[in-house]
């Protein structure tokens, strides 16, 4: 992997001297006491431009979901699609997330990870504005997978650039883009029927207005498309092995666990380890709790406005139910992932989610409509598995390399497993007349995402099984 860069372990601690060692410091990494000076004025412009960035970028990672969730029944009437399709239309974003999101760690060696997520914005802009002129379903899903398509590629690189510009912050960071993610995700659910209504009623002009924020988070973007050189280069070479070998001659020390994580030895390691990384079980135990949270999530996104419709609540107030269930994913987004990085084992969390979760799909089932605010809140407790997925994802490997393949493989694994899941409660809501069914499997899955996520979330990373 020639354009990722090859960065000093954090694991590595120089020890104090009486004369200090020269040292690199990381692309993006922040400066500490006794280690390199402050980043000048051009990396802190990059660090903001990146920040800003992620922050665009998490706003349009989910409207193209939960609009369309808010006017699913509209959109279904108007293009004459059967239960089965419908459901079929809410198993798309994971389908296109698991297809296209395996391609993002090759398109980010070629073109750098700025210039994918830039075009990957750009994507997501041009589905969501041609998707309302679509006159019939294949239009529609052709639209709709083109927005996809760049949803999948930033979903994966997300992790990336969070390890690569501030690898001391990945918690705080994935915080934030993670509350901006449910931000947007909530806004779209809650303001997608109002608005529609408020602009003539028709469901083409309120699903293409999101295609104006899309359009917002290319352009912080463009300026870090050629930050990949740099970022590429300036840490790489005889410097950072220079560095690396100051560091050892200083008596560098090495927290337990994290043996031969060395500059000089990283780029071999990570090479051997590439083609590996099918062997490690906690890679594929992350990437099949990441596939059970991925299930239920959109299966929540695609189909809960749909239930709580049908138990007799209106479509507006529906809409802000899946709201509900998608803010609470703002404060919770930035409090889990910091507190999972201080935690060595993440399991407790992942049982704490999956019990909410559990309680919220048992009330959907005996009271959908008398406990439906309840519900909304406990279910959205437990969609914040997503984030702790991702920070999990950024913990599991020592290398911004080891995570952009883990980040692939979990994420197109997941996805993968996640597809079936909207189809099918669509197939049995329509032959089994009622929501029943679909319920009491959403709710089974969250027992084996807690045993699936307890093991992820073991205190070990991928290069240690590898």
């Amino acid at each position: 992997m020639p354009d990722e860069p090859k960065t000093l372990d954090p694991a590595v601690r120089p020890a104090r001297t009486s004369a200090p060692a020269a040292t690199t410091t990381q692309p993006g990494a922040a400066a500490t006491a006794g280690d390199s000076p402050a980043p000048g004025p051009a990396r802190r412009l990059t660090l903001g431009l990146v920040t800003v960035g992620l922050v665009l970028a998490a706003l349009n990672l989910r409207p193209a979901i939960t609009s369309l969730g808010a006017l699913l029944e509209e959109v279904s009437s108007d293009l004459h699609m059967s239960g089965t399709v419908a459901g079929v239309l809410t198993s798309v974003p994971p389908l296109c997330f698991a297809v296209f999101g395996i391609t993002a760690p090759r398109l980010a060696r070629r073109f750098g990870p700025a210039a994918v997520v830039c075009a990957g914005m750009a994507a997501i802009f041009a589905g969501l504005l041609l998707r309302p002129f679509a006159g019939g379903t294949a239009g529609f899903l052709a639209a709709s997978a083109l927005a996809l398509m760049g949803i999948a590629v930033s979903n994966v690189l997300m992790p990336v650039i969070v390890k690569r510009y501030f690898p001391e912050r990945i918690g705080s960071m994935t915080g934030l883009y993670s509350m901006a993610l449910a931000l947007g995700t909530s806004i779209a659910a809650a303001a997608t029927v109002p608005m529609t209504d408020a602009l003539g009623g028709d469901w083409r002009v309120g699903l293409g207005v999101w295609a104006a924020i899309a359009a917002l988070a290319v352009l912080p973007w463009i300026p870090l498309v050629r930050d990949r050189d740099r970022t590429a280069t300036t840490p790489a070479g005889p410097q950072a092995e220079a560095t690396a070998t100051s560091r050892a001659a200083a008596g560098a020390t090495v927290r337990p666990g994290a043996a031969g994580a060395t500059a000089a030895a990283g780029t071999g390691a990570t090479t051997a380890a590439a083609p590996r990384i099918t062997r490690s079980r906690t890679a594929w135990a992350l990437g099949v709790f990441f596939g059970l949270q991925a299930t239920g999530a959109y299966i929540t996104m695609g189909w809960m406005p749909q239930i709580f419709r049908d138990a007799g609540v209106p479509a507006s107030t529906a809409g802000v139910l899946l709201a509900v269930t998608m803010v609470m994913g703002v404060p919770l987004a930035f409090v889990i992932p910091r507190l999972a990085t201080r935690m060595k084992n993440q399991g407790p969390i992942v049982v704490a989610l999956g019990l909410c979760g559990l309680t919220g799909y048992t009330g959907l089932f005996l009271a959908p409509s008398a406990g439906a605010w309840v519900w909304a809140v406990l279910l959205g407790i437990s969609n914040c598995s997503f984030p702790l997925a991702l920070t999990m994802i950024g913990m599991r490997s020592r290398t911004g390399a080891g995570v952009v393949r883990l980040s692939a493989f979990a994420q197109s694994v997941g996805y993968l497993i996640s597809i079936p899941g909207p189809l099918l409660v669509g197939v049995l809501y329509q032959h089994s007349g009622g929501w029943g069914l679909p319920i009491v499997l959403m709710g089974s899955l969250m027992i084996p995402q807690m045993i699936v996520g307890t093991l992820a979330g073991r205190d070990r990373t991928v290069e240690d099984e590898c």
